[in-house]
Order: C-alpha cells, then structure tokens, then sequence
C-alpha cells in the first residue's frame, strides 16, 4: 500500500471513529440524504481516494446511518465545472466542488486563488487558498452560496501534440484555457487561448481543434489525455485550487449536530485532497510517460507514452514577469479596486508579489 493510500486509509478511520462516538453518544436527527457533485471525472485520484471513502462511505458510517451522500462525477450528471456554482445555488445540488477559477466569471475574486506565477509550490497555494476564502465567502454569499473546504489538484501544465520545450514555443498555437488569466499568459507568449469546457477538451485535442491544453498534471492522466497529445511539458505553469461549495440556505438549516459532523469531516477532506495533490503530480508524470513502476495513482500511458520536457530555465522568471506586468493589472481591471487591496494585505506577504498601480 503506497504512502498517499495509508495516509487516507487512516483519516478515513480517524474520521469514523471520532464522530461516530458523538452520534453514538445518543444524536436524535432525523436521517438525511446529501446530493454531492465533486470531481470531472469518476476516475481522478481525488474521486476514488477522497471523496468515495470519506463521503460516500465514510460519512454514513460516521453518523450510523443518519447522513447519506448521493456522490456523483461530473459526467454522471451531465455538467461541468461552471455550471455547479448555479446547481448549488438553485438547490439542485447540496454540495458541488469546482476548480475556483472555472467560477470566476460569476465571482472574479476567484481567479485571484490561481494567478499564474503565484504560488511556487502546492503548500505556498494552500497557504494563499486559506487567506482568500474569508474573502471569497463574502462575494458568493450574494449567490447563496460558500466554499466549506479547499483543496488542490496538481498544479496546471500544458499537455501538446508537438512538442513544446518552452513557453516560447506556443507561438501561433491554439491553447485550451480553463480562465481568462490563463488565457491572457498564452497570448503573452503568442499562442491562442481557448476557452474549453473541460470535458469538451478531449475531443478537441483529438479532432486538432486546439494544439494544447492545459489543466492539471493529474486531471489530464485521469481522463487519458495522453491518448491525444504526445508532448508534456512540466513546468507548473499556475495552481489549481478548488473548493467544496454548498448551499448557504441548506447549510443554515441544517440540524446543528449534522453540520458540526459535517465541518469536521470536510477539514479531514481538505488535509487529504492537499496532501493528495502534492504526491499526485510526481505519479501524473510517470504515468503519462509510461514508467509503469512509478505510477500508483493514475494510469499509465502503455501504448504512445508521451515525451516530457522539464521546466526550461527562464520560463519561471518569465512568469512572474508576466504576473506583475500583465495577469495582477488585468485581474484588478475585471475584479476592481477591493481586490487590489486584498491581494497586497493578505496575499503579498504569502508570495513576495505586490501590485502596483
């Protein structure tokens, strides 16, 4: 059993027996049934490591049987990632979880979680996730809704049918962008940026509608983008946090007792998906590769195994470049003045990087 899996096992287990002895304890609510929508497809690491074993099983065996989740994929229900932030709104949805910046159109804010450059590790953006989501929370309850917990896939990269060795090299390409920063980044290195729903990219890479596309490292493996691209490059080009949201107007009704179970539960999830994340990019790389023995969470790329490219030397500070003279200006330009505030109180101590008018 490999490290990530043991870790979870156990906060799987922790989880059981830490509340199961408080519903033991004599809780009276009535039982109830929780519809959750989380990951984009049913088989990410994040789906079949976190969110089966710790909410659909975990959670009525936690609670003996009084919360049930009805979990389910992206493609199960037939959605997307944007699409959720209106499903928990309307109710339809209890919880949905989401990659922030696939939000942002409602909530630009979000895209402030995820700014390309940022953050120059997974535990540098947990860091910047947990000082944004006081503010987050303040402009999605105008939706109705609230981020509970935050987590991270791997971090975002760029997967390509020739190759690219540099960022340079996007010139005149058609790049798959899951938001508008991304996209601004791509045309800063000549390429094209496209948005793309993400369970609409495999298609198109395979059908040559765009030359590249990034997401993350994992996320890609897991939906078996390495059948449709051969080139990978692996410079962490931006994070990619996400977060369970739910329906503020549920979430306040809720029986108190439940909501506690649920608040903790949720805390144990954010710890596994961050610790998942970090162990998971190294595992996407083999398995997009084809190193078979290295490959523990994903799938391995057995039959056209695909050609890493290792991050060139001046593409970080390229970035960051284009970070404080592009992505901050027009990031303020669409979310206003109190995100410039925001971002130098709460998130230039975290990573060094000031905004400046």
């Amino acid at each position: 059993m490999d490290n990530t899996v043991r870790r979870l096992a156990a906060a799987v287990a922790l989880s059981a027996v830490t509340m199961g002895a408080s519903w033991n304890a004599g809780a009276q609510t009535a039982p109830i049934t929780i519809t959750a929508v989380t990951q984009a497809g049913p088989t990410l690491p994040q789906y079949t490591k976190v969110d089966i074993p710790m909410l659909r099983e975990g959670l009525p065996k936690a609670t003996n049987g009084k919360v049930n989740v009805r979990l389910f994929s992206y493609p199960e229900m037939s959605v997307n990632g944007p699409e959720l932030i209106r499903l928990v709104r309307s109710g339809q949805v209890d919880i949905g979880a989401a990659a922030l910046t696939s939000l942002s159109g409602d909530a630009p804010l979000l895209d402030g979680f995820d700014l390309p450059g940022l953050s120059a590790d997974i535990p540098q953006a947990r860091k910047v996730a947990d000082a944004l989501v006081p503010y987050a929370n303040k402009k999605l309850e105008r939706f109705g809704v609230k981020i509970i917990a935050t987590y991270t896939y791997t971090p975002q990269t760029l997967y390509c049918q020739k190759p690219v060795k540099r960022l340079a090299d996007l010139k005149g390409l058609k790049v798959r962008v899951p938001g508008p920063a991304l996209g601004t980044l791509i045309e800063s290195f000549g390429g094209q940026g496209v948005s793309l729903a993400f369970g609409e990219t495999y298609t198109a890479l395979e059908r040559g509608t765009v030359d590249c596309a990034i997401t993350g490292m994992s996320s890609g493996n897991g939906v078996k983008w390495y059948e449709v691209t051969s080139s990978l490059y692996s410079l962490p080009i931006a994070g990619s946090t996400a977060g369970y949201l739910v329906n503020l107007a549920w979430w306040n009704k809720l029986d108190p007792a439940i909501r506690e179970t649920l608040e903790k539960t949720f805390a144990q999830v954010q710890d596994a998906q961050w610790n998942l994340g970090e162990e998971a990019n190294t595992d996407a790389i083999a398995c997009n590769t084809g190193n078979a023995a290295q490959c523990k969470l994903g799938s391995v790329a057995t039959r056209k195994p695909m050609v890493e490219s290792k991050p060139y030397e001046g593409d970080v500070e390229a970035l960051r470049k284009v970070l404080i003279e592009k992505l901050l200006p027009a990031w303020v330009a669409r979310c206003g003045e109190e995100c410039a505030n925001v971002f130098n109180t709460s998130i230039s101590p975290i990573t060094g990087v000031s905004y400046k008018k």
